[in-house]
């Protein structure tokens, strides 16, 4: 299934189903040809390289959390049933199921904390080292309040461990929406069809 995702772009005012397009980034931090964004000023370049860098080790992490809070939440007493079984040997080797997620979070963390304006680092780093431990330390600790939450918890495992065959793929895009809204609710923002990334309106 061929994975598509929801990015603003700002060039055009209009909003677009697009494939994400890897690129690279210069010394100077030259922006891509094509821009893709989840909201206008979503412009700092070497923050999402940075969380790019790391999705495929985070991914990794998250699942890894998923399958420990399953035990807590559902197995307390360490039971070997074939349900239990099929989750703890389970090998995780197909992210693609999680990356739309990875993505939302990393636009989602870009809109509220991604100055797109370049700081001074006093502490000898430079700065995709910065934006690396920090999204790191982020997203971990995002991962362990998510996993709080049987919802978040069962529709990962929905995505990877009982991945649904091709002809349930509507199953597999359900438990995608519900780990994403989850994400989005709890940040307060909504992915607004012309202006990509907005607030929550509290009533």
């Amino acid at each position: 299934m061929t994975v598509l995702y929801l990015f603003y772009e700002a060039s055009v005012n209009r909003t677009y189903w697009v494939s994400l397009i890897s690129f690279h980034f210069t010394t100077f931090v030259k922006p891509p040809a094509v821009l893709h964004k989840f909201f206008p000023l979503d412009k700092n370049y070497l923050l999402e390289e940075a969380q790019l860098s790391l999705q495929d080790k985070l991914l990794y992490f998250l699942f890894d959390r998923v399958k420990e809070a399953y035990e807590l939440q559902r197995n307390p007493l360490g039971l070997k049933d074939s349900f239990t079984l099929k989750i703890q040997n389970y090998k995780l080797l197909n992210l693609q199921p999680l990356e739309v997620f990875y993505k939302n979070l990393a636009g989602v963390y870009r809109y509220k904390w991604g100055d797109s304006q370049l700081e001074f680092v006093w502490d000898g780093r430079d700065h995709s080292e910065k934006y690396q431990e920090e999204w790191d330390a982020f997203f971990k600790k995002s991962i362990a309040l998510f996993c709080n939450e049987e919802l978040f918890v069962q529709a990962v495992l929905d995505v990877t461990v009982f991945f649904p065959t091709h002809q349930d793929e509507k199953q597999l895009v359900l438990a995608e929406s519900r780990m994403n809204t989850f994400m989005l609710q709890h940040f307060g923002v909504k992915i607004h069809k012309e202006k990509g990334l907005v607030k929550l309106k509290v009533a």
